[in-house]
């Protein structure tokens, strides 16, 4: 497969060829994603409650960002590789998102970046558009002030609806080239797609946005703290993988695991003897 970039995700919109997109941690996740030809790779700060177990994204630190980023560039050539900036690491100043920003692609060798916010981050997104570095908008619900919505509650309902599409036009203006939408209703994130040149992928977002993206965890099956509604399950593969391990588990007790066939022969009758 051809390397995807952000000039091949606009050919996408314009040819209304839709856009796929998961979430990736690790090197073999990346793997199978370049198998499966998807689109585009997020090393999301969500690795904090799907593979670090927190309850929230806030705590996730640069280091983390970028150690979970590098494999994934590894084992996925192909894809177009985005780095989520974590918390804090962008709000200070246009300076200090400039320098974090660098260190996804120096350190990381990912090929974008996303930050969470509209109109309030419009400035930073520009300056660090205007040094070099793609970004990725993200409107609607944004996890990293999920505490300043008042938890987990869809965006854009009714007159709110003017905001999202605000800050919409406020990334497309500054310089992103592409924008999540996270769990507004429907018809606003089809309204916003046809007004904004940019792509817009959608999470929760519904029908009508150029692209989608899931957490590979949530649609997997590995992750059974909570689904959410906008999630299909593909698989289920947390029982199966419960299922194997009970029976690695039993396995191991009685002595029938691991048979003759998985050990090794090299040393001769004589030669134990020798060592008796």
């Amino acid at each position: 497969m051809a390397k995807v970039t952000t000039l091949k995700l606009q050919e996408m919109k314009d040819k209304g060829e839709k856009i796929s997109m998961i979430t990736a941690y690790d090197y073999s996740t990346a793997c199978l994603a370049e198998k499966a030809g998807i689109d585009s790779l997020l090393i999301g700060d969500s690795l904090m409650m799907t593979v670090m177990g927190d309850d929230s994204t806030v705590a996730c630190t640069m280091e983390q960002m970028i150690h979970h980023i590098k494999p994934v560039v590894v084992g996925a050539p192909s894809p177009l590789i985005i780095g989520d900036m974590p918390f804090g690491s962008y709000n200070e100043s246009k300076e200090q998102a400039i320098h974090n920003a660098t260190r996804f692609l120096k350190e990381g060798r990912c090929d974008a970046i996303k930050l969470e916010g509209g109109q309030e981050v419009a400035l930073i997104v520009k300056a660090i558009v205007d040094a070099g570095i793609p970004v990725v908008g993200h409107i609607g619900l944004t996890p990293q002030t999920v505490s300043k919505m008042g938890g987990f509650k869809v965006q854009g309902k009714g007159s709110a609806a003017k905001k999202v599409l605000a800050d919409a036009l406020a990334l497309e203006d500054a310089g992103a080239f592409c924008i999540v939408l996270e769990c507004v209703p429907e018809q606003l994130a089809k309204l916003i797609s046809e007004k904004i040149k940019i792509p817009t992928i959608g999470i929760g977002a519904g029908r009508y946005c150029d692209g989608q993206v899931l957490v590979f965890h949530d649609m997997m099956g590995l992750f059974d703290k909570f689904l959410p509604k906008f999630v299909k399950q593909y698989l289920n593969l947390g029982p199966e993988i419960i299922k194997a391990l009970e029976q690695y588990h039993a396995e191991v007790k009685s002595g029938a695991f691991p048979e003759e066939a998985h050990g090794f022969s090299g040393v001769t009758e004589e030669e134990l003897k020798e060592l008796y």
